[in-house]
């Protein structure tokens, strides 16, 4: 017996040994990505900002450019609709009642916030007043005089602007952006219809940016040429745009294109040290294939970005869409993606946006997935400010391959609503820090329902407007649940009645039950006991 307990002592140390064992080596084991090594190469999570990557912004272009393509022009699709009733995406998110609890909080529906858009420029529109701000040119100098950054040859940066802050002056029309009375910042970085110019010299260093560019017009023999235009009606039409916008995605850094990883940096430490936004948008990104490793350019982003932050200012960027160069993360393993985006990537400064198409609010097929996702917005049938110079209407349509009318989709449409939404929470709670804004928009968005209410597609959920601007948070006041009300109860009389008559009569319960009990137990050991008696047989 003795022994039997010597070895039952022996095995329970023996297994709390081996579980203790289990939780020191646990973590020496597979990692998951947060956790990587150098050796292991990054992927999921980037390696820690360098600082010395932080780089001037020199405020010019990096190379000097040249038009390769025809700017965007208006373009008579014959299915001109005056776009009276709202956009899918607005009603889904309620954005006529935000803007409601946020004029009544401070007198105005965004003002005196300023959202940086770093895109193909934009392009002046009556629908943006006197809020639209020159930021900086990195691509050609303007052409007829434009103040650097407002002239947008490809049309995608005006879109962009369109739904974070046009104010239509126009009461038929249904369109609105997130935050009508916000300022647009512009900084004009990068262009697929321009390409480098391999017989200029490098461009000149200026305050302003720039380098010469005697037109803006599709040069000889370019087989690229945009449509004719057409009316230019400010009736609020539903006219399309040309040339086409693949998805609404653009790319950094593509072959026989403008814009390259640098100069997006150097936008983003500008801004940050002049003070020039409370919000960046940028619609604009570099996909390339995860390898483990991290180049010069992303390093450089990766320090703007992690600057800018410190700066308070929210930076929100397009979680990217899936093309021929830029695969799906559809592989098994989440923390090991087949393809990194940038400026996603950098999840701990950056909100990244993913795409919902208009069926049941699910996600769209062609937002790429990563751990980096924060949350999402609507990213298809898309109707924003047509682009075109000199026009006063809208667009929900644009021209694929420079002929075939399409809708206009992409993550680059969803970001400037969560752009938009910012600016109105900065806007309402201006005690709140940039990470703080970007905590009250993941904290309250529509969860899905993934293991702590995040996955790769959605991030956090689809953005819930009102619920950012009214929701107590837990976060926000010492991590304690907010205290309710006092309540008065509607309960009946109390019963001050004497209860000594039901303990006595509980008491003598308990007695009888117990005395049956050791009668029993009594009886039970007589019989026991009690000696066999003779068989009368015998």
């Amino acid at each position: 017996m003795a022994a039997a307990r010597r070895f039952g002592a022996t095995r329970r140390a023996t297994t709390a040994l081996i579980a203790g064992a289990i939780g020191v080596l646990a973590p020496l084991g597979a990692l998951p990505a947060h956790a990587q090594s150098a050796a292991d190469g990054y992927f999921a999570k980037p390696p820690p900002v360098d600082e010395s990557k932080l780089i001037p912004d020199e405020r010019k272009p990096d190379k000097p450019y040249k038009p390769s393509k025809g700017c965007v022009q208006r373009s008579t699709l014959g299915q001109n609709i005056v776009l009276k009733n709202r956009p899918w995406g607005q009603d889904y998110l309620q954005i006529s009642k935000a803007q409601e609890i946020v004029k009544a909080a401070t007198g105005s529906v965004g003002g005196g916030i300023r959202v940086a858009v770093i895109d193909t420029g934009v392009t002046r529109h009556p629908w943006f007043q006197d809020r639209l701000k020159s930021g900086g040119e990195y691509v050609a100098t303007p052409s007829k005089g434009q103040p650097p950054g407002l002239e947008d040859c490809d049309g995608h940066g005006t879109e962009v602007a369109g739904i974070i802050a046009a104010k239509p002056d126009n009461p038929e029309v249904g369109f609105i952006g997130v935050a009508p009375d916000s300022t647009i910042v512009s900084y004009r970085q990068l262009s697929e219809n321009y390409e480098p110019d391999t017989q200029t010299s490098a461009p000149p260093a200026s305050s302003t940016g720039g380098t010469p560019s005697s037109s803006t017009s599709p040069p000889p023999g370019s087989s690229s040429s945009a449509p004719p235009p057409g009316g230019g009606g400010g009736s609020g039409e539903g006219d399309g745009t040309s040339p086409g916008q693949s998805n609404g995605g653009r790319q950094l850094e593509k072959a026989g294109t403008a814009g390259t990883l640098k100069t997006l940096a150097e936008i983003i430490r500008g801004i940050a040290d002049r003070g020039e936004a409370d919000v960046i948008n940028m619609s604009v990104d570099n996909c390339r294939t995860a390898d483990g490793s991290i180049t010069t350019g992303e390093q450089q982003v990766q320090a703007a970005v992690h600057y800018a932050a410190s700066k308070n200012i929210v930076i929100v960027a397009a979680a990217g869409n899936v093309t021929d160069t830029c695969p799906q993360n559809d592989q098994p393993d989440a923390n090991k993606p087949k393809t990194i985006v940038t400026p996603p990537w950098f999840a701990d400064d950056v909100l990244s946006v993913g795409a919902i198409e208009e069926q049941a609010g699910s996600v769209a097929p062609f937002s790429v997935h990563g751990p980096w996702v924060g949350v999402a917005a609507p990213g298809t049938k898309i109707t924003s400010l047509d682009p075109a110079e000199g026009s006063d209407g809208l667009a929900n349509l644009t021209f694929e391959n420079g002929d075939k009318a399409t809708e206009i989709q992409g993550t680059s449409f969803a970001a400037p609503y969560v752009a938009g939404l910012a600016a109105l929470v900065k806007a309402k709670f201006s005690n709140l820090d940039s990470k703080g804004i970007i905590n009250r928009i993941k904290e309250t968005a529509q969860h899905p329902a993934a293991p702590g209410g995040r996955d790769n597609f959605i991030g956090y959920g689809v953005i819930d407007p009102v619920a950012a601007l009214t929701q107590v948070l837990p976060s926000e006041v010492g991590n304690q649940a907010p205290v309710p009300a006092p309540q008065l109860a509607q309960l009946p009389p109390a019963n001050d009645r004497s209860p000594t008559p039901v303990i006595v009569a509980l008491a003598g319960t308990g007695g009888g039950v117990v005395a049956l009990l050791i009668t029993l137990f009594v009886m039970h050991t007589i019989r026991r006991n009690r000696p066999a008696e003779p068989d009368p047989r015998r």
